[in-house]
């Protein structure tokens, strides 16, 4: 037994080392059975599924986001009133005492004037949703949508309001919402990370997907839709399969002998960061191989193999939560339609509606089709909306929007058919059932089974969530 002095006296590196209920012990006590049989030391599984706090309604979460800010005014909220007064200037009521996009009339000495949608509306489904004429395709699976109409947020510039919906702080370096979901309940994948995340011309990058102070493990790993899945994660040429095994067996030995010491989690990440890499080099290709789809569901998503698309991305989300990925994001741009160049929102809507419009409603008929729709949540949505007052540049346009805008959900335990929200005659506030960015995040962790005020991890002397310290679940939403 060691001496108050002796004890003293060990350094943090000694105690893990010696001490046989140490952190690293520990860690290597839960180490998976996979490679005990050729005598390899067992691999640390940070992502080995867990239980979370409640019975979880969805297994997996697949978030189409639409960077820039979609126009509500022109998608999903019809407003008769703002056709009326197109021209106007906005009357003092609807903005007195509030915080809007270029306020300050950066543009413009003028007061801003009211600006109508050019986009026919019609109601579709069984609650009749109102749905523009730019979204056909969504417009046919309404009756499987909830529509919220009354979104609300804290920041109205790109690059914070993007971070702040993803990560629930507008400063980079705080855990994504993929992060904070695998460190909660792990991946069911094997083979695959447990978050991933798809790109056709995202902007913002690492800080939207990371995993802040999380360990690494967790954080957003990009694929690609073509060509080598990851970079780098070919097998150099030369080197066998049976060379590249030694090769990782003689460096996880070594980590494994790290951790031991150290007891730092960063290391078991390492570990299992050189496996998965290991046995993607088989699954990934497999999974990218879209050719393996039939004609029919090809041609359902609007995908074509090999060339590189936002429909590509939907379908390969659906074969990602197929294997067990626990969260997978798409990014698309190109909806900051403020009235210049090809953002406007006359050419450049259409072109950008016309490249999610029919794969996100594939995506939704796919999942259902296959039985994955019930367990799996689908979002759409992007960081905030736009104004109802127009904005002169090269053409008309929008400004961004922070306190009405529209998302919608389908799947993993959402209530079908839903319209939920409701935003005042103009399109500039939401008025009944407001749901806050906030609210959005614990939703989406409470149908996972996870209680976002128990979610929580110690950094800096403190416990940090998700929500920050707020957020309510938004139980209108749920089935």
């Amino acid at each position: 037994m060691l001496s108050a002095t002796s004890l003293l006296s060990q350094t943090r590196r000694h105690f893990f080392h010696d001490c046989a209920l140490g952190l690293g012990s520990l860690a290597l006590s839960s180490l998976l059975d996979e490679g005990r049989a050729r005598g390899e030391v067992p691999l640390v599984n940070p992502l080995t599924p867990k239980k979370g706090h409640r019975a979880a309604r969805a297994k997996h979460v697949i978030f189409l986001f639409m960077a820039g800010g979609p126009s509500q005014l022109e998608l999903f909220d019809y407003k008769p009133k703002l056709t009326a007064l197109h021209g106007k200037p906005i009357p003092d009521e609807f903005i007195k005492g509030k915080r809007f996009a270029f306020m300050d009339s950066f543009f413009t000495k003028e007061k801003p004037k009211l600006l109508a949608s050019r986009r026919k509306f019609a109601q579709h489904g069984r609650a009749g949703t109102w749905v523009s004429e730019c979204l056909p395709h969504t417009a046919g699976i309404v009756d499987d949508l909830a529509v919220v109409r009354s979104m609300a947020t804290n920041v109205f510039n790109h690059a914070p309001a993007k971070i702040f919906v993803n990560t629930g702080s507008p400063q980079a370096g705080r855990p994504s919402m993929g992060a904070w979901v695998t460190y909660g309940i792990g991946s069911e994948a094997n083979n695959l990370p447990g978050f991933v995340v798809l790109q056709s011309g995202p902007r913002g990058g690492h800080p939207l997907w990371g995993s802040g102070f999380l360990p690494t493990t967790y954080q957003g790993v990009p694929f690609r839709s073509g060509g080598e899945p990851i970079l780098n994660l070919t097998r150099p040429a030369g080197i066998s399969d049976e060379r590249q095994r030694q090769v990782l067996d003689a460096v996880k030995e070594l980590n494994a002998a790290r951790l031991t010491d150290t007891g730092d989690p960063e290391i078991a990440t390492r570990i299992s960061s050189y496996e998965m890499a290991y046995r993607m080099q088989t699954s990934a290709p497999e999974l990218i191989d879209l050719a393996q789809e039939d004609k029919k569901t090809l041609e359902m998503y609007g995908a074509q193999p090999g060339k590189p698309s936002f429909a590509n991305n939907c379908l390969l989300a659906r074969r990602l939560v197929e294997r067990g990925v626990r969260f997978v994001q798409l990014y698309h741009t190109d909806w900051d339609h403020h009235g210049s160049g090809s953002e406007n929102l006359t050419a450049g809507l259409d072109r950008v509606c016309r490249e999610v419009d029919r794969p996100s409603a594939a995506l939704v008929t796919d999942l259902k089709r296959r039985g994955l729709l019930d367990d799996t949540l689908v979002i759409w949505g992007g960081e905030f909306g736009r104004t109802p007052m127009g904005e002169v540049r090269d053409s008309v346009g929008r400004n961004h929007h922070i306190d009405a805008y529209a998302m919608w959900l389908a799947g993993g335990g959402i209530k079908p058919g839903l319209n939920l929200g409701v935003s005042d005659e103009l399109g500039f506030a939401a008025v009944e059932d407001r749901v806050h960015v906030h609210d959005l995040q614990a939703t989406v962790l409470h149908l996972l089974g996870l209680d976002h005020t128990k979610l929580t991890f110690r950094f800096q002397g403190r416990d940090f969530r998700l929500t920050d310290v707020h957020g309510e679940i938004v139980a209108k939403l749920l089935a």
